[in-house]
């Protein structure tokens, strides 16, 4: 028999399999009872992790969804334009609900879930996971002591890694938005939420700038083809894009988790061949069909007079997130892995390390998917919605700032953001 709180997990992608992963090191406290996933292979594989009882494994959320609430919880880990309706669905029969971020793609949708939680007086998590690092608990601390005095103004970047832009949001499911969604909501609502969250308010008005520059065609080099594999041998090898060198190395060194987990199901070469050859992951980057931006900055006022900036680039090394906040009596500078807090009276600096779990370790955010889990399982099993940092109403204000954002870099205007 199951122990704790039992769980259904819709969508058994990464992100779907990384959350279920988290009940199978405390089954004590949670068990997964069933999963929807459209793909057999990933289907599979997941019921068998799980040990799942026949026919708890279906295509499709629907059809979990007709059997009534076979669980205390499901977690919608759907593609990000599919997430309204199975949550609607599941929240009215009474499930508990953790959404993977983005919570929805419009206004409209946002505030459709929002009501539909609160109407059926369930629990909601939105899987802000930035939110629940030790990291984050570290600077929040050093915030409310005081130490800095008041905010004046903040700067935070997000490297996003060359080769996790090509893979992504050149080739990958989020390189359009007809197809997914603007860059700022797929990859930075969880920046836009987390400077709301650490400043403890949203901006009162936003301004944004950016474009897609760089991966685009009259970019490729001299002689380059359509696909890598293709691509003459030295042209392929001067590229720093070239998925051929980039998959093929993961898969020599034995690294089968994310991103190359997208491609393949066997980790072969062969199975790498075919998937460069007939895949989207094969394509040269100067030849898809891409259109989000490869770099954006954000500008924010708070009702404080506080101001902030948000820079998110391709053209970086994958590298932590990092951010300095200006106070009135001190600076603090944060990388994911430390803090560094240097304070004006004294001309002193303090160093604050946090162990081993960087904010953007692979996988697991720096511990925030752990935390994230922890805090919705508690949640659940004792009917505390206090528990869970990234609520519906706290998610909709971030939602509607990075709406806002976006709306002002097509326009070129400066956006209030309404609540």
């Amino acid at each position: 028999m199951p122990s704790g709180i039992t769980l259904a997990v819709v969508g058994a992608g990464d992100r779907g399999t990384g959350y279920a992963r988290w009940a199978l090191a405390h089954p004590e406290r949670a068990s997964v009872v069933a999963v929807a996933e459209p793909r057999k292979v990933r289907r599979d594989r997941f019921a068998a992790v799980h040990a799942l009882e026949a026919g708890a494994a279906v295509d499709d959320w629907r059809a979990l969804a007709a059997r009534g609430r076979v669980a205390d919880a499901v977690l919608v880990c759907t593609l990000d334009r599919e997430h309204l309706e199975p949550v609607l669905a599941f929240a009215a029969l009474g499930y508990h609900v953790l959404l993977e971020k983005p919570m929805a793609l419009t206004e409209d949708e946002c505030r459709r879930i929002v009501d539909a939680v609160e109407q059926a007086g369930v629990i909601l998590a939105v899987g802000h996971v930035l939110r629940y690092t030790p990291y984050t608990r570290a600077l929040k601390r050093v915030l409310g002591s005081g130490r800095i005095g008041d905010v004046v103004s903040v700067q935070h970047l997000e490297p996003v890694g060359f080769w996790h832009q090509a893979h992504s949001f050149v080739r990958g499911n989020w390189r359009r938005e007809d197809e997914a969604t603007s860059m700022l909501m797929a990859k930075s609502c969880h920046d836009l939420d987390w400077l709301q969250y650490v400043l403890g308010h949203p901006p009162a008005r936003v301004s944004s700038f950016g474009r897609l520059s760089h991966f685009r065609p009259g970019n490729e080099p001299t002689g380059a083809a359509g696909r890598c594999l293709d691509c003459d041998r030295a042209v392929e090898a001067s590229c720093p894009y070239s998925a051929k060198r980039d998959y093929g190395d993961r898969l020599a060194q034995g690294r089968h988790g994310w991103p190359l987990s997208v491609l393949i199901d066997e980790f072969t070469p062969q199975a790498l061949e075919t998937a460069l050859r007939e895949g989207p992951y094969g394509r040269c980057v100067y030849a898809c069909d891409n259109d989000v931006v490869d770099h954006q900055v954000v500008a924010m006022e708070f009702a404080s007079g506080a101001t902030a900036t948000f820079t998110m680039t391709a053209f970086t090394e994958q590298a932590d997130r990092q951010t300095r906040i200006f106070g009135t009596r001190g600076e603090l500078r944060g990388d994911g892995r430390q803090l560094r807090v240097y304070d004006f009276l004294t001309r002193t600096e303090e160093v604050i390390g946090l162990g081993g779990g960087t904010m953007d370790t692979a996988g697991g955010h720096g511990g925030g998917d752990a935390g994230l889990m922890d805090a919705f399982v508690g949640a659940v099993a004792t009917g505390n919605p206090g528990l869970v940092k990234s609520g519906p109403r706290e998610s909709l204000t971030s939602h509607l700032t990075v709406l806002a954002a976006e709306r002002a870099r097509r326009a070129g205007t400066v956006e209030t953001i309404q609540s």
